[in-house]
C-alpha cells in the first residue's frame, strides 16, 4: 500500500509546494521529516478504511455482535439492582486493573467480594492474571469498586459486553473511573516499570467503526454525540504527578498517549513503526473502550498504564515479548502502584455517601 513509488510521489508533492515556502533554506530537512509520516498516515487511512469496509459488511450480515448485543438500559439497571441488595457499599470511585494489577484491590478494607459468574449479565474474564472479581470496600475512608479482571474483544466479547461494568458503576452512583493497564512502549525514553500517566488515547478500533456506543443511543447515560477532547481529567493528572514526586518515584512516572489495538497477537514491527510515527507512545488491547462509555456517562477519567515490555521496531532486534513476562513486570511494581492510587483516591473530593 506505501511502497517507496508512493513515497516518492509524496515527496515529489511536497518539494514542489511546501519546501520552497519554509524560511531559512530548511526545506529539505522539512522533506525529510514529513515525508515518512504522511506516508505512514497514508497507509493508517487505507488500512482503516477497508476495514471499515469489512465490518460494515460483517454488521449487515449480523449486527449483534458488533454493536449493543440486545442491552437495553433495564439490563445494566437489573445487575446493579442485585448489587446494591447484596451489599451495604455505595461507592464514588470505580477501579478497573490490568494484567497483574489486581493487588489493587487487595487494598481495599470492609470487603464485600462477587464472582463474575455470581453477578446476573457479567461478563466473565478468561485472562491470566485477571480474578473475575468484583471488590467492593473502603480506601481511605472512601467508598470504592474494584474490577479484579477486565474484558476484551479478543475473548469474543460485544464492546457493550466490554464495557458493561462501566454503566453498572454509573447506576450504583459512581463519579470517577480509575482505568490501569499493562503496555508495550513504544516511547525511546521509556523503559520497562515505567508508569505511564495517559493523556490522551487513540482508539484504531473505534476508528475502524467498532465504538461501544454504536447502535441506539441511551439518553439516560449520555448524549449521541459525546466528545473526547480532555477526556482524562487534568487535575486528577496534575495530583498524580504531585503525589509521585512526594513518594520519591517521579524519576520513572511519564506522560503520554496510548493506542488501543484489537490483539491478542503482539504488534508486528511494522506496525510497531507506523504507531510510533503516529505519536503514540504505549500500546495495548484495552482501556479506550471503558473510557469512552465513562466519558459518555459524565464520570471523571484517570489512567494509568504500566511499561512492561519495550515493543520491538527493529528488525535487528532478536527480542520478543510474552504474557508472562508482563505479569512478572506488574508484580515489581504493584506497591508503587497501589501506594499511587491509594494516595489519588486520598487527595480526591468526593462526597462518600454510605447505606
Amino acid at each position: 500500500m506505501c511502497d517507496c513509488r508512493t513515497e516518492s510521489s509524496f515527496k515529489k508533492v511536497i518539494e514542489a509546494v511546501i519546501a520552497p515556502r519554509v524560511p531559512g533554506g530548511a526545506g529539505r530537512a522539512v522533506v525529510s521529516k514529513i515525508v515518512p509520516l504522511i506516508a505512514a498516515l497514508h497507509v493508517c487511512w487505507l488500512s482503516l478504511a477497508l476495514g471499515t469496509r469489512q465490518w460494515s459488511q460483517m454488521y449487515m450480515d449480523d449486527p449483534a455482535p458488533y454493536v449493543f448485543a440486545g442491552l437495553g438500559h433495564e439490563d445494566y439497571q437489573r445487575t446493579a439492582d442485585w448489587l446494591l441488595s447484596q451489599t451495604q457499599h455505595r461507592p464514588k470511585v470505580a477501579i478497573i486493573c490490568g494484567s497483574g494489577l489486581g493487588m489493587l484491590a487487595d487494598a481495599l478494607k470492609c470487603q464485600d467480594s462477587y464472582k463474575y459468574s455470581d453477578i446476573p449479565g457479567f461478563p466473565q474474564s478468561t485472562v491470566k492474571g485477571h480474578a473475575g472479581r468484583l471488590v467492593f470496600g473502603e480506601l481511605k475512608g472512601k467508598t470504592c469498586v474494584c474490577m479484579q479482571g477486565r474484558f476484551h474483544m479478543y475473548e469474543g466479547h460485544s464492546l457493550c459486553k466490554v464495557t458493561f461494568p462501566v454503566r453498572v458503576f454509573k447506576l450504583l452512583g459512581v463519579e470517577t473511573l480509575i482505568v490501569t493497564n499493562a503496555a508495550g512502549s513504544l516511547a525511546d525514553s521509556y523503559s520497562c516499570g515505567d508508569i505511564m500517566i495517559i493523556r490522551d488515547h487513540i482508539n484504531f478500533p473505534g476508528l475502524a467503526g467498532l465504538n461501544p456506543l454504536n447502535g441506539p443511543n441511551d439518553d439516560k447515560f449520555g448524549p449521541r454525540f459525546p466528545p473526547m477532547s480532555g477526556v482524562y481529567d487534568k487535575s486528577l493528572r496534575k495530583m498524580a504527578f504531585d503525589i509521585c514526586k512526594s513518594m520519591g518515584v517521579s524519576q520513572y512516572v511519564q506522560e503520554g498517549v496510548y493506542c488501543m489495538v484489537g490483539g491478542p497477537n503482539f504488534e508486528s514491527i511494522a506496525e510497531a513503526r507506523l504507531l510510533h510515527k503516529l505519536g503514540v507512545d504505549a500500546v495495548g488491547m484495552s482501556t479506550a473502550p471503558e473510557v469512552l462509555v465513562a466519558s459518555h456517562c459524565g464520570m471523571r477519567v484517570f489512567g494509568l498504564s504500566l511499561i512492561t515490555n519495550k515493543v520491538v521496531k527493529s528488525y535487528e532486534d532478536n527480542e520478543s515479548v510474552n504474557h508472562e513476562a508482563v505479569l512478572e513486570v506488574s508484580k515489581m511494581r504493584s506497591e508503587t502502584l497501589q501506594a499511587l492510587v491509594t494516595e489519588l483516591i486520598n487527595r480526591m473530593d468526593i462526597n462518600n455517601n454510605t447505606a
